[in-house]
């Protein structure tokens, strides 16, 4: 990596008259934003569609997009809707905060008028269209139906399906096709939108010099096309119920541990994991420009937990694939660019499988401040890593040092040989301290940028129905803003490559 700066901003959180951000003009004028700040990067969160709780962590597919990052009024561009259609939908009555209810009743009501016209126009004899649906077809045709699927069983989880359904009996799934076509040409066409917009806006960041840094979650949700379409690639019995899910053991956080329940990768049968993984990465490759792995340790080792438990204090620790994943990944895809999320439990193994990889992990400062010889004090780093004040499970700057017992904050205090009382100050003074770091990369989440606190953070790890819903306000992206930003970037020698 060179010395650079970035920006971690959720695409949910970006601006936008209809709930929620999008792939819109929102998103193009905060790419202009980060070049005219001497910025290099967008960081973003995983654009899966999600499930049950909203977090895009928990992903209903491990390929797919979100349709609700389907910038609208690019549609209203291509005459498929009306700004009546638009107007008349209730959105959230929140510019801050995303209403998923509201979008859930409305988002798709407003797609299938869409979809109809750009079917009854014939747009979908169009060769980009049927290009999308060829090129797609390893993953886009299963997604489908399992998305028409679990509308036709009223949303219920594939392990609660019909044996033939379950268990993908070809003449079930063959009636669920000729049943529903509407359906499926449905999802396929919000996806083909999709991935256009996405691409689009990908393009337009290059042309800025901006890089967008993905996010990919180790693991999928049980409850996940990849899970019911690909059972070998799980541990999974011949009925497809799981033998084993994901979890963490117990530790002084938690005497009974955490019970993710995500089903776990059946490396015994390396071949059809790697094979998905590869697939996974390839795709990802397309979409951006470094990805950064969510619980990269599972590679090294992850905690497994009988399916059926009720806590996780009778898993197993196991052997991940390790090097052979990696030197696997060489070869399908030599030029992918990875950062590792390596935070939470570090051990020897975790920690050699990081150095052999050469991946570059993270550094929060937030976690810095605990000890003198805290991992995560910058006065630590190797220059091969990436350094966050703080990431969207952490809450935002100021909120941090505001709950900070008295030692600590006065250790940050001296640390940064700095006595402002301000908070606000305070939290760009330690903004100022991972710019000046030696880490190659320098991401620093926009609300801390805004000096927020606890209401603006993104998720809060252990707790549900609050989380994933904050967004910025129309307006906020300043010149006084971009200058502050640029000055610092020039000053630590992290100024985007167009501008040295």
């Amino acid at each position: 990596m060179q010395r650079s700066c970035g920006v971690l901003y959720p695409i949910s959180s970006l601006p936008s008259p209809y709930g929620i951000g999008s792939f819109s003009e929102e998103a193009r004028e905060f790419i202009r934003f980060l070049k005219q700040a001497g910025q290099s990067a967008w960081q973003i969160l995983p654009i899966g569609p999600t499930g049950f709780g909203d977090s895009p962590y928990a992903s209903i597919s491990a390929f797919a997009i979100n349709p609700y990052f389907i910038d609208l009024d690019q549609l209203k561009a291509e005459g498929l809707l009306s700004e009546g259609e638009l107007q008349e939908r209730f959105w959230g009555s929140d510019p801050e905060s995303v209403d998923y209810g509201a979008l859930y009743q409305n988002r798709y009501l407003v797609l299938k008028i869409a979809a109809d016209r750009f079917f009854e126009r014939g747009m979908g004899q169009q060769e980009d269209y049927q290009s999308f649906c060829r090129k797609e077809q390893y993953w886009l045709e299963d997604y489908a139906l399992f998305m028409a699927i679990k509308q036709q069983e009223q949303g219920k989880s594939w392990q609660e399906w019909d044996l033939p359904f379950k268990t993908r009996n070809k003449d079930a799934l063959e009636q669920v096709e000729e049943e529903q076509k509407e359906l499926i040409s449905f999802i396929f066409f919000q996806q083909f939108e999709a991935e256009k917009m996405w691409n689009s806006l990908h393009e337009y960041a290059g042309e800025h010099g901006i890089e967008i840094i993905g996010d990919m979650p180790f693991y999928v949700s049980l409850d996940s096309a990849d899970a019911w379409a690909h059972p070998d690639v799980f541990a999974m019995k011949k009925d497809r119920t799981p033998i084993e899910v994901a979890g963490c053991a117990p530790d002084a956080f938690s005497s009974t541990g955490q019970l993710w329940g995500n089903p776990v990768y059946d490396w015994k049968k390396p071949d059809h994991a790697m094979s998905w993984w590869m697939l996974r990465m390839k795709r990802s490759m397309e979409f951006y420009d470094v990805t950064r792995i969510d619980h990269f340790h599972g590679f090294s080792e992850y905690y497994a937990i009988p399916y059926g438990e009720k806590t996780a204090e009778h898993g197993t620790l196991r052997k991940g694939p390790g090097m052979s994943f990696f030197r696997k990944l060489k070869e399908e895809c030599p030029s992918i660019r990875l950062i590792a999320e390596d935070l939470g439990n570090v051990t020897e193994e975790n920690t050699k499988l990081l150095n052999d990889t050469g991946i570059p992990g993270m550094k929060i400062l937030e976690y810095a401040f605990t000890s003198w010889n805290s991992i995560y004090l910058p006065y630590r780093y190797d220059h091969h890593c990436v350094v966050y004040t703080g990431t969207h499970d952490n809450p935002p700057v100021r909120a941090w040092i505001e709950e900070l017992n008295d030692g600590s904050r006065d250790f940050l205090r001296r640390y940064l040989n700095s006595m402002n009382s301000d908070y606000g100050q305070l939290t760009w003074d330690l903004i100022r301290e991972a710019y000046r770091s030696t880490a190659d990369l320098c991401i620093i989440p926009i609300q801390d940028y805004l000096v927020k606190g606890r209401e603006a953070q993104m998720n809060v790890p252990g707790t549900s129905g609050n989380s994933w819903r904050w967004r910025v306000l129309p307006g906020f992206l300043s010149d006084d803003l971009a200058r502050s930003m640029h000055d610092l970037s020039a000053l630590y020698g992290r100024l985007g490559s167009s501008e040295k």
